[in-house]
């Protein structure tokens, strides 16, 4: 599996049968958007530009597609005021690996929740925080329940990136973490039986 960054929370993520772009809003923010037809697209929340995929999930549910699984998890969006479960935290297995994506939610996660998610190996979680995603200390609530050994920073703040909300650097956001990165890459291959059992940090360059 292949991970790369594309700014705000969009990643692609590349396994040996298909290729995975998450939450491309890229071209609402400044920057051209990644997806191509043959992608298979995934979207935290709603609102989110429809680009020609060859599969798109905007919704919880579970989802095999090219030898890879996709569990949708409902979650409760953290800019709907009234708390209403309009986000989607996407969990996402080959036979080898299994990465969690956590779009903009609040930090609570209920054991229905933390079951349906099940055992990661890797998160990957938005720490921008100002009220619009999750900050530093939310981010890490959410990974102290999942427990993965590989974290991965996203949407923080980027000169080239124009938020709707200000987003806090990413220094700042670490301070929340606890957390200083173990490396920082342009792009991350993981495989099986590689990741220490010790959690750690990786940031990623965006591209």
């Amino acid at each position: 599996m292949e991970l790369q960054y594309y700014g705000a929370n969009c990643l692609r993520i590349s396994t040996k049968n298909a290729v995975l772009v998450v939450d491309d809003n890229l071209d609402k923010l400044g920057l051209k958007s990644i997806t191509k037809p043959t992608d298979i697209s995934l979207h935290t929340r709603k609102g989110i530009p429809a680009h020609a995929s060859h599969f798109t999930a905007d919704i919880p549910g579970e989802y095999e597609i090219s030898d890879v699984s996709i569990h949708g998890v409902a979650a409760r969006a953290l800019q709907d005021s009234e708390g209403a479960m309009t986000a989607t935290i996407y969990s996402i297995s080959t036979a080898e690996l299994k990465v969690a994506v956590i779009g903009h939610i609040f930090p609570e996660l209920s054991e229905d929740q933390l079951e349906q998610i099940g055992l990661v190996d890797a998160v990957i979680v938005p720490v921008g925080g100002n009220g619009y995603t999750l900050d530093g200390l939310g981010a890490l609530q959410v990974i102290k329940k999942i427990e993965p050994k590989l974290i991965i920073p996203t949407h923080y703040a980027d000169k080239a990136i124009k938020y709707p909300v200000p987003q806090l650097e990413l220094t700042e956001a670490l301070k929340g973490l606890a957390m200083q990165p173990s490396e920082t890459t342009d792009k991350l291959k993981l495989k099986a039986g590689e990741l220490s059992d010790t959690a750690h940090l990786v940031v990623l360059q965006r591209q």
